[in-house]
Formats: C-alpha cells, sequence, structure tokens
C-alpha cells in the first residue's frame, strides 16, 4: 500500500477568490450571491452593526486581495448551532466572508453586535467577533478577535483578553466606534501596531 504524504503548506494564491467569493471576481451563475454575503435578514435579533476595516501589510500598505471571515455569536450570545435558546440560522448564520475591495482594500460586514459568550466556570467572555485572514503571502490563515470599546467593564474581564501577556497590545483587538453603529477594525499584520493574532 502507498503511503502518502501531507502536502506542504502554500500561500493563498490568485484562485482563492474565483472558489471563495466568485460574484465578487466576476464570475456569475455559481451562487445568487457570495456564500457568507449576508449574515442577517429583517427578522434577525439583535442591534445592526457595520464593520469596515482594512489589512495592511508590514509597511503600512493595504492588502487589497485579502479575504476576511469573521465568527459571532447572537445578540444573545449563542453561535449557529441549532440551539433553541438562539436566533434561528434562517435569520442568523453567525458566519461571513468579503474581499477586500481589490483599489481601496476595505472590507465590510453588516451584521448585529453579539452578546456576551460563557466562557466555562462560570465566566463570561466579553462581546467579540472573531476573524480569520487570508491573503498572498500568508501560509495559514490567521485569527484574531474584535472586541468593543463601549465594553469596558467586560473587556476588562474577559478571560481571553487577560492572557495577553504585553497589555499595551490589547488595544489592537478594540475596534473604534466612529459613529451608532459603525465600527472600524484595521489588522496589522506587522509592524509596530501588529495585532495580536491567536494560535487556534
Amino acid at each position: 500500500m502507498t503511503k502518502l504524504h501531507e502536502s506542504a503548506s502554500q500561500t493563498a494564491g490568485p484562485y482563492v477568490h474565483i472558489g471563495c467569493v466568485p460574484n465578487f471576481s466576476g464570475i456569475s451563475g455559481v451562487y445568487t450571491q457570495d456564500v457568507g454575503a449576508q449574515m442577517v435578514n429583517e427578522n434577525t435579533i439583535g442591534d445592526r452593526i457595520s464593520i469596515t476595516g482594512t489589512v495592511f501589510d508590514g509597511t503600512g500598505n493595504a492588502l487589497k486581495d485579502a479575504m476576511v471571515e469573521i465568527w459571532q455569536a447572537d445578540a444573545n450570545g449563542i453561535h449557529a448551532s441549532g440551539d433553541p435558546r438562539g436566533d434561528p440560522d434562517l435569520n442568523f448564520s453567525g458566519w461571513g466572508r468579503k474581499a477586500s475591495d481589490s483599489e481601496t482594500g476595505v472590507w465590510r460586514f453588516d451584521t448585529i453586535k453579539p452578546g456576551p459568550v460563557p466562557h466555562g466556570n462560570d465566566r463570561m467572555m466579553a462581546p467579540h467577533i472573531t476573524f480569520w485572514v487570508v491573503a498572498r503571502g500568508i501560509n495559514i490563515g490567521l485569527h484574531t478577535r474584535m472586541y468593543f470599546p463601549e465594553e469596558d467593564a467586560a473587556n476588562a474581564d474577559d478571560p481571553v483578553l487577560a492572557r495577553i501577556e504585553h497589555k499595551n497590545r490589547i488595544s489592537t483587538l478594540i475596534a473604534t466606534r466612529e459613529s451608532d453603529g459603525m465600527y472600524q477594525f484595521n489588522i496589522h499584520l506587522q509592524g509596530p501596531q501588529e495585532t495580536v493574532f491567536f494560535d487556534v
């Protein structure tokens, strides 16, 4: 019997967008809309928010070929899993995928603000959204989180943030509130503002 070896890791190449976001890539007829493009509908429970941002490389240049996915709990802090306490999956997917704009590098998600999530041992995680980023030059997708600036008390008690050794870097995980329901969250791959990434 022939033993097969694991393939080597490769960077996200030029075809990742064609396969994951074909409509964005100009290929119609595969899906009505790209998978992950719409997270909410008119029946979704919770406060509507929009998140925009850019992925920057170590020299401060915007990545115009990045693809960003988010995963989050609903307004009650429940992840989409068929849990009857949560918002039905048809109303809230809990997951989204967007490509960065090919001219500006900006991406945008329209979703709802998540609730606090149980962590175990009767502790709660502050409201947050998990981000996964791939782009050309990245061998393995990068995981990070976005927290909300108005949740000071919850952020201070968050068990995940408490594990970050260099406390001055926690600010890289806090979004900027631009107006009611509008947040900006930029992700820096390297450099003095490098975002905290998690080994998941």
